[in-house]
């Protein structure tokens, strides 16, 4: 009976290891950079103020550059590299909007370029904040920075295409849906201008994406419960759909503000919220602070597939304590706001307090127990991210 058990138990794992696919000698690859949400609240807007005139740079006196410098190294290294567009954008001298009907400078755009991103998502529950033509200005102002966009559309034609890009070779079709605002909904002669949440819209926008000649479709959704770091049972239920009833390759969640976990579902990984990019909320909990960069590395393998490997680089937005007028800030707080990269301020932590540390210990920590928290370590092989690799 034990000969018998310990028979079994080998096959098993060799049928296993025959089962896995196998990288295609010399095949493609490409790597992959997805974060949150991109949410400018009016501090962070104050505090671009701040550094251009520090700086000199930006425009129209707002420059977003310092903010974001943090996840320069991670994000520019990488072959795709998606953000989230949570809001509109308004013109560069304003005026400008924080919740509930965000309208934000169009600065942030040109940040984003610059610190490596090439696409973003821009199907969200505020895309409608200011209606059609706040939408047409931010695609507009997308395009005039060089970022790609998905989920919105100027005109019904706009809503046909989709956004393929050539990635190291690789035909790259990213998709992008969301629920629609009870504050804000689209008006129903131009429902046509935002991507809706449905499982048989994204049947048929990845059936259309394969056509176009789409090798690989990634999908993001905005989804989810806001403040909640498990995934609900609508995204639970919509992911399982996802994998199981379409080709889509990779999803990407966002939404809830916080970071939920990363795993694996019917073989497609799955990372239900990444947290904030960046953001600053009236009331910061430290969880709103935290968010993570999703880092999937895409292999040909001989089935003419793709093998994805998932990695991740925990990030945090340092928040200034709140100083009366003239008061300095306390000794070891931070003075700016400040997206970080939390591996590399607890590698290289010269002149850091030791309550900065702690605090940039607790980000690693909580997060990596939010991501795992659906069994992705085991054999499903979610790591952090090495930028030696």
């Amino acid at each position: 009976m034990v000969i018998l058990a310990a028979t079994v138990a080998l096959a098993a794992g060799c049928a296993s290891e025959e089962a896995k696919p196998q990288a295609k000698p010399g095949g493609r690859s490409f790597t992959v950079a997805a974060a949150g949400d991109v949410l400018i609240h009016p501090e962070l807007v104050e505090q671009a103020a701040r550094d251009a005139e520090e700086t000199g740079e930006g425009q129209a006196g707002l420059d977003f550059g310092p903010l974001l410098a943090g996840v320069k190294p991670v994000i520019s290294k990488a072959d795709l590299a998606i953000c989230h567009l949570e809001t509109p954008v308004g013109k560069p001298e304003g005026p400008f909007q924080g919740y509930p009907e965000f309208l934000v400078p169009p600065q942030i755009l040109t940040a984003l370029k610059d610190v490596g991103y090439d696409t973003c998502s821009t199907a969200s529950n505020h895309t409608f904040d200011h209606g059609l033509k706040a939408v047409r200005r931010t695609l507009d102002a997308m395009d005039k920075a060089g970022l790609g966009h998905a989920g919105s559309a100027r005109t019904p034609k706009e809503a046909e295409q989709i956004n393929i890009r050539d990635v190291n070779g690789v035909k790259v079709a990213h998709l992008s849906y969301s629920w629609e605002s009870f504050l804000n909904p689209t008006p129903e002669k131009e429902r046509w201008a935002f991507n809706r949440s449905s499982l048989e819209k994204i049947k048929r926008e990845e059936g259309r994406a394969r056509k176009a000649g789409a090798e690989v479709v990634i999908a993001s959704v905005h989804w989810g419960l806001e403040h909640y770091n498990e995934p609900s049972v609508p995204q639970l239920n919509l992911a399982q759909r996802i994998t199981e009833e379409t080709g889509v390759d990779l999803v990407i969640g966002h939404h809830a503000h916080v970071v939920q976990p990363i795993q694996k579902v019917n073989g497609t990984w799955v990372a239900y919220s990444l947290g904030n990019q960046v953001a600053r909320h009236s009331s910061p909990t430290g969880l709103t602070e935290e968010g993570v960069i999703g880092w999937f590395e895409f292999r040909e393998t001989t089935e003419g597939g793709w093998d994805v490997a998932a990695r991740y680089r925990t990030t945090l937005v340092d928040i200034p304590p709140l100083v009366e007028p003239g008061e300095e800030v306390p000794e070891g707080a931070v003075a700016d706001h400040r997206l970080v990269d939390v591996q590399d301020r607890i590698d290289h932590p010269d002149g850091l307090s030791e309550g900065r540390l702690a605090r940039y210990r607790l980000a690693a920590d909580r997060t990596r127990g939010f991501l795992y928290n659906r069994g992705a370590p085991g054999g499903d092989g979610l790591k952090p991210l090495s930028l030696d690799e």
